[in-house]
């Protein structure tokens, strides 16, 4: 079953795929990430998050949260650099209330300054979990240094300082210029046919507003490798090392992530995994990934340890990136990488809640979405000579960063 994505005149673009399921899915994505916030707003699309909960013109604050979970459904969002999602799962039977929800969340918010101010509190207090956490903090500030001096590298959740100064106008203006139809797309799993999604969207996002500002992306150039240890760890030191990578527009984004997959994907027989945890049993957790952006992509792998493994975890790290960009990996390996990255793949799409999200930002990204066919089509065609290749361009050592976070004194 493909997806079937339409754009209408409005500009609005809708990625619908029919699943047999007594619960479905739906998503609004706005590309009004935290990228595109003014100098002195840092934070402000995650605070909107938050606060297009509060109410709206025809419901309270208690009203606009329990309208899916009464029917045992839930109301969730998220903030991203590039895009903010507002979404819900529920009862297929209950498609009308959810599309009718997320349209009136979207179109008619009411921020008064005492749910504003309520919700700065909830924000500050999340920022403090945050910070609790090395865990956490670690990817954050690593995408800081990375991307210094840039709206990339800002923390979507924003600093104290300057989410005390924001107001409601500021939440006003950032929805009149993000909240429009040629901003959005809709993403749709579940079992209700798509004649009825498009009534139900016609007749509830006819009030949204066509267009806002104009999305200008300020691409990011200046990368500084660096490598910094800082004391900010409490039982377990955490590192990430990484660098630049494709973004999301370059021909070789699938193999950047097939080759991110294979070094430190969920598998159990990933590279570093196998290197560090089962051969050597430095660390319980070993990661890496690769994120693209509009302009840019970077790389980066994690991994969790006791202080005095740190050392012996880069060098393992750096050994095997040495490997992977002075030697071919063999025909055979690349066989077995492709079926798995495939595997993992048709595991992600098994999912619907997952599926929805993901075509949803498919489509918002790249303006299309590719079938199983075109995606397996293009893993195929990746050559162990382009993995190379890449490696050789973004992990050179002289281009790699790592951030440390070491034990407290």
């Amino acid at each position: 079953m493909e997806p079937t994505c339409i754009t209408y005149k409005s500009g609005l673009r809708l990625v619908y795929l029919h699943k047999p399921s007594e619960v479905a899915h739906v998503g609004f994505f706005f590309r009004a990430g935290s990228r595109f916030e003014k100098e002195n707003q840092t934070g402000l699309a995650h605070f909107l998050e938050h606060c297009v909960f509060k109410g709206t013109k025809k419901r309270n604050g208690i009203q606009t949260i329990s309208r899916i979970d009464e029917v045992g459904g839930e109301l969730n969002a998220y903030t991203a650099k590039e895009e903010l999602c507002l979404h819900a799962s529920f009862p297929k039977s209950h498609t009308a209330r959810a599309l009718e929800l997320l349209s009136d969340i979207s179109i008619n918010p009411v921020f008064t300054k005492k749910e504003v101010e309520k919700e700065k509190e909830i924000i500050f207090d999340e920022i403090n979990s945050y910070l609790d956490s090395p865990y956490d903090k670690i990817f954050d500030d690593f995408e800081e240094e990375l991307f210094k001096g840039h709206a990339l590298g800002n923390n979507i959740l924003g600093v104290k300082e300057g989410l005390a100064n924001l107001n409601k106008k500021d939440l006003e203006g950032f929805v009149r210029d993000y909240f429009s139809k040629g901003n959005l797309v809709v993403s749709f799993v579940g079992d209700v046919s798509l004649k009825t999604i498009e009534r139900m969207l016609k007749k509830h996002l006819h009030a949204m507003p066509e267009s806002g500002s104009q999305i200008e992306i300020n691409s990011f150039s200046g990368y500084k490798p660096f490598r910094m240890i800082r004391k900010e760890a409490n039982y377990q030191a955490h590192l990430v090392m990484g660098g630049m990578a494709p973004s999301y527009f370059n021909e070789s984004r699938t193999a950047m992530a097939m080759l991110m997959n294979m070094i430190g994907g969920p598998a159990m027989n990933a590279t570093l995994n196998i290197s560090l945890r089962e051969r050597h049993v430095l660390a319980y957790s070993v990661e890496a990934n690769y994120v693209p952006y509009a302009d840019v992509g970077f790389w980066q792998v994690y991994v969790g340890c006791e202080s005095r493994n740190i050392k012996k975890s880069i060098k393992l790290i750096e050994k095997e990136l040495d490997r992977l960009q002075n030697k071919p990996i063999s025909p055979a390996k690349l066989t077995k990488v492709k079926q798995q990255f495939k595997g993992q793949l048709a595991l992600s799409m098994d999912v619907n809640s997952g599926l929805m999200h993901s075509l949803g930002k498919s489509l918002l990204a790249f303006g299309q979405i590719d079938t199983i066919e075109e995606i397996h089509k293009s893993i195929d065609n990746i050559s162990a000579d382009e993995l190379q290749k890449l490696a050789q361009t973004y992990m050179r050592k002289s281009e790699v960063s790592f951030l440390v976070f070491d034990l407290k004194d």
